[in-house]
């Protein structure tokens, strides 16, 4: 076969490519997650932090605008997707207490954290890691939903979320993997939390208490005794963290409640327009590819001495032209959706900002505010607990403000001695 010839057929193959397609199947998914068959024991029960998710926002304004990334969406629905998860967890009853963290903590005994890699009312992807106390990962994986336009419609509950299928394949994972642990295997993550916590508090007086194995994962070297006063104080000043933990988690759920209305409106507008901005972008690229084909087999074809040839030579190079016209206009119209996306994205941010800067005294954002006073918690108490063993207190929390930010009732520390 000449060369002209192969070109062709390739072209022919590149076109009939972009004109075929595969079905996407959509559906709003309702049914419920895996539950126990059973009540499980409470102290089998284990207690799961939700980090707020990386929103994964791009520093350069270019490429958050070429990926159609609105920095005040993408921010506001990293704590969204962490308050859903969790009340999602919450009514399994398969667990403790389930709450959404800011960061890190040692006060629960398995976190999950993601990152947000794409997100508008079309299509959400996320990576997710759950790792216990241990550092036993659970699951790691790269999560695609797909939502349905039906999943929009007023009749679907507000429980029900577009990427329903998420959440609910996280959580039936979670739960397998919980089924397969032992009783003493639930006791060691619950212990090595509790150990981890301590030795924030006091490395010196608990650094024996765990080893580090291959791998990062954390292992028991030596149980505490439960009449040890350090430890019984290392508990209490835990319950006062789990206090404002959870007033952290009623800011989650208020702010989710307060965007709820905006962000719904934001995807099921940017639902259509996400569809057709990559279906342009995928026309444009099979029109360029095309188009050139067709013009390089249009000119091998006019060095033809046949004059046949020669003629269908120039009409390949016209048709090929006439191709990437059409890449050029697809691309035109690929602009233009995206504009489109940008749009709702700042159009929901408007009323999403407000809310967010009304949960701190409308000063700062959630994120920041809500991490900075999680750290001054930990400074405070870590304060707290050297002063009460009349030790020398670190310089980096000598200055921790215990009158202030922070109410009586969190910061009121019984005497272990009670």
């Amino acid at each position: 076969m000449s060369v002209a010839r192969t070109l062709v057929a390739i072209s022919v193959g590149v076109l009939l490519c972009g004109c075929a397609f595969k079905p996407t199947l959509r559906y709003v998914d309702l049914a419920p997650p895996v539950t126990a068959t059973t009540s499980i024991p409470e102290h089998l029960l284990l207690n799961v932090g939700v980090k707020v998710l990386d929103a994964n926002v791009p520093k350069s304004y270019d490429e958050r605008t070429a990926l159609n990334i609105t920095e005040e969406i993408r921010r506001a629905e990293s704590n969204y997707i962490a308050h859903f998860a969790k009340e999602l967890l919450q009514s399994t009853g398969n667990w403790g207490a389930v709450r959404v963290l800011p960061r890190d903590s040692y006060a629960v005994d398995v976190t999950i954290s993601g990152t947000i890699m794409h997100s508008d009312g079309e299509r959400l992807i996320v990576h997710i890691e759950v790792r216990d106390a241990r550092g036993v990962v659970w699951l790691e994986d790269e999560y695609e939903t797909l939502a349905s336009k039906f999943a929009y419609e007023p009749q679907i509950p507000a429980n029900v979320d577009p990427f329903q299928s998420m959440y609910k394949s996280v959580a039936d994972q979670m739960y397998h993997f919980h089924a397969q642990l032992s009783v003493e295997d639930i006791q060691e993550i619950r212990t090595t939390a509790e150990l981890l916590f301590a030795q924030e508090f006091s490395p010196d007086a608990f650094e024996n208490h765990l080893m580090v194995e291959k791998g990062d994962v954390v292992r028991i070297s030596r149980m505490p005794s439960e009449e040890d006063p350090m430890l019984r104080r290392v508990r209490q000043i835990r319950e006062r963290e789990y206090l404002f933990i959870d007033t952290l988690d009623e800011y989650y759920g208020d702010f989710a409640s307060r965007m709820y209305p905006s962000y719904q409106k934001w995807r099921e507008g940017s639902y259509e327009d996400a569809i057709a901005f990559r279906e342009e972008r995928n026309k444009a690229r099979t029109k360029m590819i095309a188009g050139g084909l067709m013009i390089a087999s249009g000119a091998a074809m006019q060095r033809s001495s046949a004059r046949a040839t020669e003629y269908a030579g120039y009409a390949g190079v016209i048709g090929g032209a006439g191709e990437v016209l059409g890449a050029i206009q697809a691309r035109a119209n690929l602009t233009l959706h995206g504009a489109a996306l940008r749009e709702l994205g700042v159009s929901a941010a408007a009323d999403i900002s407000p809310h967010t800067l009304e949960l701190e005294n409308a000063t700062i954002s959630l994120m920041g505010s809500v991490d900075e006073q999680y750290t001054e918690l930990k400074r405070i108490l870590r304060r707290l607990f050297f002063e009460d063993y009349q030790l020398p207190v670190p310089e980096d929390v000598a200055d921790a403000p215990i009158d202030e930010g922070l109410s009586a009732e969190i910061l009121k520390i019984p005497d272990p001695r009670d």
